[in-house]
């Protein structure tokens, strides 16, 4: 599949295939940027720990997280398999995954959008040389709203509990890791779960109580930097910025400010759901960043809430800001570095031609015979055309 967003996907291999998800994904979240964008807005600016507090306006922040952003994503979702009808049916289907969560549904919506969708299109096939001429209209609500409600039924009952399972899987494996004193190595589940929206389950529900307990103690704990580091994002948006598609670059500056200064993670998710093979950055970072912290004995007296530089910053204790800050440096550095060889360094976008073939190097390095070099320009010409008409 390619959209406005991602190149498109040639070949039948397993990279491919991880390509096409990944497409599908970026698919149904980049769309919807913008709605992330004002919701890291609102919440680093209007929370209790927010630049400028305000009760009032920081309700917007749990409605918006839990209901409004993931019935976009299950609308987009839909419409990417179904058009109009399947946009409709995807919000309706997500509303089902929604009620009842105690944690974002992101990941249900992903799922849930595009499946009520597709079923919805199988429906109407069915239906479409069946309909007497005159009722298409009555036929063709009825089916979209029968599918709306089914699907909403069962992502209540099954699609809802199951993210939800995968949630308390993920947040586990962490205390598990964390017990058996394998901190680095934790970033290899802390990170795709975060990518999976799962942070704040994790963060929250984790590494928050075990890092609270730890800190009575100590007066400080590693714990409450496992998984808010901004270094490893901010890393992946630099790579972006400098070597990302073209069509995405313009959109990472703000996604930069969000993340890093808002401390709003969630911003930059969606950039390796585009390229799934990202998540390898995000992971030497975050594991890089927590060796970091180990060497050098960080740690932070509470949670960092947002997790941006400025709450790390102030819940650093005297004297610890040296192995907090190298840290965040190291994180950012390796993932750029990951990410930015990844990325191919600008080469493997998909997004530009190559200009070896529009200079005629070939031409010039295979041969010295001029009647050679006719007839291999001739056939150049020749093979320029269906390309053209292709494009």
């Amino acid at each position: 599949m390619a959209t406005p967003y991602t190149p498109t996907v040639h070949g039948t291999g397993v990279r491919a295939t991880i390509q096409r998800f990944g497409g599908h994904l970026a698919g149904m979240i980049m769309p919807n940027i913008g709605a992330f964008i004002a919701w890291g807005l609102i919440t680093a600016l209007f929370i209790p720990t927010g630049w400028v507090p305000n009760k009032t306006l920081a309700e917007l922040v749990g409605p918006i997280i839990n209901v409004l952003l993931p019935v976009l994503i299950g609308y987009t979702g839909g419409r990417m398999v179904h058009a109009q009808r399947g946009a409709v049916v995807g919000a309706v289907a997500t509303m089902g995954v929604v009620v009842g969560a105690d944690v974002p549904m992101f990941l249900g919506a992903m799922i849930i959008g595009p499946l009520a969708a597709l079923i919805l299109k199988y429906v109407d096939r069915f239906t479409a040389e069946r309909t007497r001429a005159g009722f298409e209209m009555l036929v063709d609500n009825f089916t979209a709203g029968i599918v709306g409600a089914a699907t909403a039924i069962a992502g209540v009952l099954a699609i809802g509990p199951v993210v939800e399972k995968v949630t308390e899987v993920a947040g586990d494996g962490v205390a598990w890791l964390v017990s058996h004193s394998l901190l680095p190595i934790a970033s290899v589940i802390i990170e795709p779960a975060k990518v999976l929206f799962l942070n704040n389950a994790i963060n929250h529900g984790v590494l928050g109580p075990l890092g609270v307990a730890e800190s009575v103690k100590h007066g400080k704990s590693i714990l409450f930097m496992l998984e808010s580091n901004p270094g490893p994002g901010l890393g992946l948006l630099i790579a972006y910025l400098l070597f990302g598609p073209r069509s995405l670059r313009p959109s990472t500056p703000a996604a930069m400010i969000i993340h890093f200064f808002g401390g709003i993670h969630e911003i930059y998710f969606p950039y390796v759901l585009m390229k799934p093979r990202l998540i390898l950055a995000v992971i030497a970072g975050g594991a890089s960043g927590v060796l970091t912290f180990l060497v050098t004995g960080a740690g932070l007296v509470a949670t960092p809430s947002p997790g941006s530089i400025f709450a790390y910053m102030a819940v650093t204790p005297k004297g610890g800001w040296f192995g907090v800050i190298a840290g965040i440096v190291i994180a950012t550095a390796v993932s750029f570095a990951v990410a930015a060889a990844l990325l191919g360094f600008g080469r493997a976008n998909g997004d530009q031609p190559e200009e070896p073939a529009q200079d005629g190097v070939p031409g010039d390095t295979v041969g010295t015979n001029d009647t050679h070099d006719d007839k291999r320009d001739n056939e150049t010409a020749a093979e320029s055309v269906p390309a053209t008409k292709e494009a």
